[in-house]
């Protein structure tokens, strides 16, 4: 069955029709019951709302200002966009990235795809070799059912290549829809997945021209797994790249489509994908110049913060973070520690520690900057604070926010996740699809 034809926007409004329940962690008590729609008519005040800790809360302001960065940012470098929504996995955000100027959504496995169907999304990058056949016939369904529909996946061995064939060849459809695939070069020895060599590339490309239920459109990579990733080293793969994509045309691998896909881009290299991709020779067809960053949408506090592109081209703009998980104080036992009733089950932890941000009295709702307050440990349901002498001081009661760093294992934790303004009114809920 094909997607619903309605577009993002509108299937997405639907989520507005939910029930609140004890499914979604950090909401009022007693908003049970309410639909989410209704619940973000009330415009509750997070501090005032009766809303419960722990509790993660996106700023409204950054993200319009990350949803417009990058906007004009790939329009600026003529690049298209399709961000990376295994990042979010919300299906709003995806409507809203694809209002500002998305060519579409990357994802890494099956669900994601079904989840972007689901949704409306009618082009889909697969950022992964597919040979899940069951998956395989689910996609040629989709295409054979929505002429609307553009899938693209990467291939890198010739036993995926004979894989995804047999399975395709055997769906229930006609093979006269092929599905688009590009070779995904690897960025080095010790990178992910992907072709090591040029040989191995033009070995792959030649299976898929041997498919009859495959097209090979382009070549891609994550340009982020070069070892030791420099300036010169990452520009010097992406060479490699988009050299691989001339060698392939000139063999006339290109031949069956009307538009060559060149792709890269996480959330760390695009201003060097922006410059390499400029230098891009003419090819047989015109080229999408795809750019797939995912983690810009909400930004973070540490990592992406501190690696962000935008660190090295601040004229193009800056990104803000949108994250705040708000936790409260619930032991303190000595005057060096304390205790908050957040942990790995609410927080990222795998790239790095939260960070003390604000502390909001629990006696008279003063907000102040966090000083001398550092994350140690995390257990499974608590942060351990180091407290220096001389910092923001804490009580029992008091709401620490902490900064958080790597979205992507921070989108999964919360299903539902409050909008709010500056002032902390929850203005909209995001729903995730993990």
């Amino acid at each position: 069955m094909a997607a619903d034809r309605q577009g993002p926007d509108a299937l997405a409004a639907r989520l507005a029709d939910e029930r609140v329940d004890h499914r979604f962690k950090g909401l009022p008590p007693d908003a049970d019951g309410l639909t989410v729609g209704e619940l973000a008519g009330q415009r509750r005040n997070l501090f005032t709302g009766d809303f419960t800790t722990p509790v993660l809360t996106l700023s409204a302001e950054a993200l319009e200002h990350n949803l417009a960065l990058l906007e004009a940012y790939s329009e600026r470098h003529g690049l298209a966009f399709a961000p990376h929504g295994k990042t979010t996995m919300a299906p709003q955000l995806f409507a809203r990235q694809l209002a500002y100027g998305a060519w579409g959504i990357t994802v890494a496995v099956p669900h994601q795809v079904r989840v972007c169907r689901a949704f409306g999304v009618r082009r889909v990058f697969l950022a992964n070799e597919l040979v899940d056949a069951p998956a395989l016939r689910w996609i040629a369904k989709q295409l054979a059912g929505d002429p609307d529909f553009r899938f693209v996946c990467y291939v890198d061995s010739v036993r995926g290549v004979e894989l995804m064939d047999r399975a395709l060849a055997g769906s229930a459809r006609p093979v006269d829809v092929p599905v688009d695939v590009v070779v995904e070069l690897a960025a080095g020895e010790g990178a992910r997945t992907g072709v090591r060599t040029d040989a191995d590339a033009a070995e792959v490309a030649e299976a898929v021209s041997r498919a009859a239920s495959l097209r090979l459109v382009g070549v891609a990579g994550y340009e982020a797994q070069v070892p030791g990733a420099t300036p010169e080293t990452v520009r010097a793969w992406l060479r490699r790249l988009t050299g691989l994509a001339v060698e392939l045309d000139r063999a006339g691998r290109f031949a069956d489509t009307d538009e060559i896909v060149v792709s890269a881009g996480g959330s760390e290299w695009f201003d060097a994908v922006a410059d390499v991709f400029a230098d891009l020779p003419p090819l047989s067809a015109p080229v999408l110049k795809l750019l797939r960053s995912g983690a810009y949408v909400s930004h973070d506090h540490g990592h992406y913060e501190r690696l962000t592109p935008f660190n090295r081209v601040p004229e193009e703009g800056a990104l803000e973070p949108a994250f705040l998980l708000w936790a409260q104080v619930v032991s303190r036992p000595t005057p060096e520690e304390a205790f908050l009733n957040a942990g790995k089950r609410d927080v990222s932890y795998d790239l790095a520690l939260p960070e003390a941000r604000l502390v909001r009295s629990g006696r008279d709702g003063a907000t102040r900057a966090a000083a001398g307050l550092t994350v140690t440990a995390l257990s499974d349901q608590h942060a351990w604070v180091r407290t220096e002498p001389g910092g923001t001081a804490l009580e029992v009661g008091d709401w620490v926010a902490l900064g958080l760093a790597h979205p992507c294992t921070v989108f999964e934790k919360w299903p539902l996740i409050p909008v709010v303004d500056t002032d902390g009114t929850a203005v909209d809920y995001i729903r995730t699809f993990f």
